[in-house]
């Protein structure tokens, strides 16, 4: 075995121990019986509602990439970007990180209509718009938060830490003809000299960049409507503002490559954040946070049925 899978490997095995430990530690804490009590009939409405906002948040993703590809988009049908939005969810359930799915929808699209480069391009763009629709959201909604809430600093420090690098990627990006990464980092992280040159394709299509920001703010609203009714459905309403808050801080926090897809670590934040500020208990709190796995499993169960119907194509 070469050293670096052996390495891959390890990193995996601490991935799942970190996921599998934190869940563990916390149904220690808080009986798993107790949390289940709160899933009653009145939740059935506000899953109506989740799944509802799934499909259109999909259905922004699939436009914002078409919209991304520009006059090659349009060749294409909203249908077809639907299904490997879908197809990449299904892979983000089955790969250890939350990303992996990006890169076999995006190989898979490329294979099929020939235009690897642009496709990659898009799907790094959107990612990173997704990232500051987020933050702008946070930062909007962050005063009226923390006039209530001592906040720990280390979670906003991570948020803006993160908005920075997305910011910079962005103004680095589209003016790539004025500045270039220092040859010592693009040396060390290659990926950001190919995201800057992905970025720089968008200078002459400005209208297509602005659409795709447009896109990503309807998708973070839809985003934050998901998470509002996970805590109508355990019948503790949460408002806007805080969802807001608490949401990009878990997603944040979530993003670090330390467990499988930032389980175990998502829902330890929750109760840290909804228990820890606002009181709620930690069974509640677990109630809301693991009816987040229902868009996921949704949306993998879409993608799965896209997967088949390409393995009957070949």
């Amino acid at each position: 075995m070469q050293q670096g899978s052996a390495k891959k490997i390890l990193l995996n095995l601490l991935k799942v121990t970190v996921s599998v430990g934190g869940l563990a530690y916390i149904f220690w804490k808080v009986p798993f019986t107790d949390v289940c009590n709160h899933w009653t009939t009145q939740a059935l409405p506000w899953i109506g509602v989740i799944l509802f906002c799934t499909l259109f948040s999909m259905a922004i993703q699939a436009n914002r990439w078409r919209g991304l590809l520009l006059d090659e988009g349009k060749k294409i049908r909203f249908r077809t970007f639907y299904a490997y939005i879908a197809l990449g969810y299904f892979f983000n359930n089955l790969l250890p990180s939350g990303f992996g799915g990006d890169a076999v929808k995006t190989i898979a699209f490329g294979k099929r209509f020939g235009n690897m480069a642009n496709s990659v391009a898009a799907v790094a763009i959107s990612r990173v718009m997704g990232l500051i629709a987020m933050f702008i959201c946070f930062f909007v909604t962050l005063p009226f938060v923390i006039a209530r809430y001592d906040i720990p600093a280390m979670y906003t420090g991570a948020v803006c830490a993160v908005a920075l690098v997305s910011v910079l990627i962005i103004i680095g990006g589209l003016f790539s003809d004025k500045i270039r990464i220092p040859e010592k980092i693009a040396g060390r992280i290659p990926f950001l000299t190919k995201l800057q040159d992905a970025f720089s394709i968008y200078r002459n299509y400005k209208k297509a960049f602005f659409l795709s920001g447009l896109d990503s703010i309807w998708l973070q609203i839809s985003s934050i409507a998901i998470h509002y009714a996970y805590f109508q459905a355990v019948g503790v309403p949460v408002d806007i503002a805080t969802i807001t808050v608490f949401m990009t801080i878990t997603i944040t926090v979530s993003m670090l490559p330390i467990s499988i897809n930032g389980i175990g670590i998502r829902e330890g934040v929750n109760v840290s954040l909804f228990t820890g500020l606002l009181g709620i208990p930690a069974n509640i709190v677990l109630a809301a946070a693991l009816l987040g796995y229902i868009p996921m499993l949704f949306q993998a169960l879409q993608g799965a049925v896209v997967f088949a119907a390409l393995g009957k194509r070949k």
